[in-house]
C-alpha cells in the first residue's frame, strides 16, 4: 500500500487553518469518516499514512474551500512547498538558491520523503528546462498530480527561477503509463 508522510497531511491542515481560521478545519473534517478525522487530529510528521487518507483530505478541502475547482489543488501544492521548503521547513535543505537544476537533481530523494512507493526521475532538458517522470507508484490521482505541479512551481521560484512553469504532459490518472511533468523557467 502506498503511503504519504504525516508532514504532507499536516501542511494541508495548516493551509486550511490559514484560509479559513474560524471554522474551516471543522467544516473540512466533517466531510470525512470518524476514523479519518481521528487519524488527522493525531498526526505524527515522520509517520506514514495511507495515500487514500491524503486523497480524501484533499477532496474535502477543495469541496469546502475551493468551490470544487480542480485548480485549487495547485494552491495546495504551493502551500505545501511554502511550509516544507520555507524558513523552518522540514525540507528546507533541499533548496539550492540560484540553481534550479541542482535542486531538481534531488527529485528522487525528495520523492522518497513524501511517498513510500514508486520513484520520480529528473532529466535536464535544457539550461532552463527539465522533465520529471513519476514511475511505479501503486496509487495515483489527478488531484495529487495537480499538487505536484503547484509544489514544483513554488519550489522553483524559491530557488530563484523566474516565471516557473510546470505542465503535466502525461498522467496515469488520465490513461498515461507514467506521470510526466515538463518544467521551464527564465
Amino acid at each position: 500500500m502506498i503511503s504519504i508522510k504525516g508532514s504532507v497531511l499536516r501542511t494541508r491542515l495548516a493551509f486550511v487553518e490559514e484560509l479559513a481560521p474560524k471554522d474551516g478545519l471543522d467544516r473540512v473534517l466533517s466531510r470525512l469518516t470518524p476514523g479519518e478525522r481521528d487519524a488527522l487530529t493525531s498526526l505524527l510528521a515522520s509517520a506514514w499514512y495511507p495515500f487514500e487518507l491524503g486523497k480524501r483530505l484533499d477532496e474535502a478541502i477543495v469541496e469546502v474551500l475551493g468551490g470544487g475547482r480542480s485548480e485549487f489543488f495547485e494552491k495546495l501544492g504551493e502551500a505545501s512547498a511554502d511550509k516544507n521548503l520555507g524558513p523552518g521547513g522540514v525540507h528546507r535543505s533541499f533548496l539550492v538558491a540560484g540553481d534550479p537544476h541542482a535542486f531538481l537533481a534531488k527529485t528522487p530523494l525528495i520523492y522518497s520523503h513524501y511517498y513510500n512507493r514508486g520513484r520520480r526521475d529528473y532529466e535536464k532538458a535544457g539550461d532552463a528546462e527539465a522533465v520529471l517522470t513519476t514511475r511505479d507508484a501503486e496509487t495515483f490521482s489527478a488531484p495529487d498530480c495537480l499538487t505536484v505541479i503547484g509544489w514544483y512551481r513554488r519550489a522553483l521560484a524559491m530557488c530563484g527561477a523566474g516565471a516557473p512553469r510546470v505542465v503535466e504532459e502525461e498522467c496515469r490518472a488520465r490513461g498515461g503509463s507514467v506521470c510526466r511533468y515538463r518544467l521551464s523557467w527564465s
